[in-house]
Formats: structure tokens, C-alpha cells, sequence
């Protein structure tokens, strides 16, 4: 049975302490590399997103997002979203980002953007296939050498998920129509059982070359041992 999931947003230094200790028990970050109490209230203070997922008073899961602007125009970086262990798989991350979603459309904005790892293939199926976002850039090893247990030791390799929230696409697939990409799309295998940096740069070599030709990853397909990205030519996709 699913747990009773309350979203609301964090405004208190005492729900900021919750969310530090779920990110040990999530990312099992050093205190190096923790988001500190006083970014929470910075967020908090400046227009941020701060979201909470409650099951009665205990925190399971937190949103933190953060205003950019660029080219004149105000969009919302997502940087942290997690959810504990005992509590995935039971579609709080998706309420989560409902939230953020509705929160930022009634400010007016129309872009949410956030960096996964293009290895992890449960946050890339959540990200295209069940949110609708689409990728368009690859960054190589952008935060450098961490400690997160889910890294590996890897470089830091992200793609950068874009959520154009208010789209014809991302309405018609939170309405549960799922899109279906063109049929000539090229396709970037991941394996689910070898996250190598051997794996890492082979998938980061085809996705450069890919992107920079003007290809976005608009959908993935899980296949027999791992997953493939689906990646469209400008002419058959819109965001």
C-alpha cells in the first residue's frame, strides 16, 4: 500500500535540518559537499522552490530549486531532488515535480532545467518518458570528483534534462499519452550492468557527436540488458 504523502513547501530551519540529513541518506555525501543550512534559507528568501514530501511528520522526500535568468528571461534550475530509499518507486518524485511545475507557471515561468547522469537509467526514463523533459546538452565531469556513492568514482557526467512545462509535449504527456518519436530516430545503447568509465565515455563520445549535430534525446526505450536513448533530428521533434 502506498504511504499518505503530504506536498508542501519548506520554510523553517528545522525542516532545512531534515532535508541535510536526507541528503546523507540518499547521496551519502560528505559534510564537503552537502547544500549547508543557510543555501536553504537563501533559496528560501530569494524566490527559490523549496518542496517537502511528508508521510505525517516525517520528511521522505525534498525539492530545492533555485531562479536563473538568461537571455532576459527567468527560468528555474532544479538542483537537488531526492527521495529515501524506502520510499521510491511510489511516485513521490513525480509529485514532487508536479508541485515545482505548478508553482512555476503561476510565477510565469515556462523552463525547468536539472542535470542527471546519463548512466542512470531509472532517473532517464523518469525524466523523458513520464515528465516529457528533452535533452539537448551533454556536460562533461561538471562538478568534478565527488564522493556520492552513486557516482562510482566516475567523472561527473550530466545531461542537462530540459522542461519546457507549459508545452503542447509535456501536457499530452502528463495526460498519460505517451510520445512516440519518429521512426528514423538514432539510438545511444546503455548497458544497466556496467556503469564503467569504459561505458561513460563511449556513451559521452555518441551523444557530443549527436548533439552537436543538432539531435535531442526526446525518449527512451528499456531493451534486454539496459536502455536506449532515442535521439530525434531538430525537423522531427519540438520541445
Amino acid at each position: 500500500m502506498k504511504p499518505e504523502i503530504t506536498i508542501r513547501p519548506l520554510t523553517t530551519l528545522a525542516e532545512f535540518e531534515q532535508c541535510i540529513q536526507l541528503q546523507k541518506d540518499v547521496w551519502g555525501d560528505s559534510d564537503r559537499e552537502l547544500v549547508p543550512q543557510h543555501i536553504f534559507v537563501v533559496v528560501a528568501k530569494t524566490g527559490g522552490q523549496l518542496f517537502g514530501a511528508y508521510e505525517g511528520e516525517q520528511l521522505v522526500g525534498y525539492l530545492l530549486g533555485m531562479v536563473g535568468l538568461r537571455k532576459g528571461k527567468g527560468y528555474i534550475h532544479s538542483h537537488m531532488a531526492g527521495v529515501l530509499p524506502a520510499y521510491q518507486n511510489c511516485g513521490i518524485g513525480r509529485k514532487l515535480k508536479l508541485a515545482q511545475r505548478e508553482d512555476a507557471l503561476a510565477r510565469g515561468i515556462a523552463l525547468i532545467e536539472w542535470t542527471f547522469d546519463p548512466l542512470r537509467l531509472r532517473n532517464a526514463y523518469f525524466n523523458l518518458v513520464r515528465l516529457g523533459a528533452v535533452v539537448r546538452n551533454y556536460l562533461p565531469d561538471v562538478y568534478g570528483l565527488v564522493s556520492s556513492q552513486l557516482d562510482g568514482g566516475r567523472p561527473t557526467d550530466r545531461l542537462l534534462a530540459e522542461w519546457w512545462i507549459g508545452s503542447p509535449r509535456v501536457i499530452t504527456i502528463l495526460d498519460g499519452q505517451p510520445y512516440v518519436p519518429a521512426g528514423n530516430c538514432e539510438r545511444i545503447f546503455v548497458p544497466a550492468d556496467q556503469q564503467t568509465i569504459e561505458v561513460q565515455t563511449n556513451v559521452r563520445q555518441q551523444f557530443q557527436q549527436l548533439l552537436a549535430q543538432g539531435y535531442a534525446a526526446t525518449s527512451v526505450e528499456l531493451k534486454d540488458g539496459g536502455m536506449e536513448y532515442l535521439l530525434e533530428s531538430p525537423q522531427y521533434f519540438s520541445i
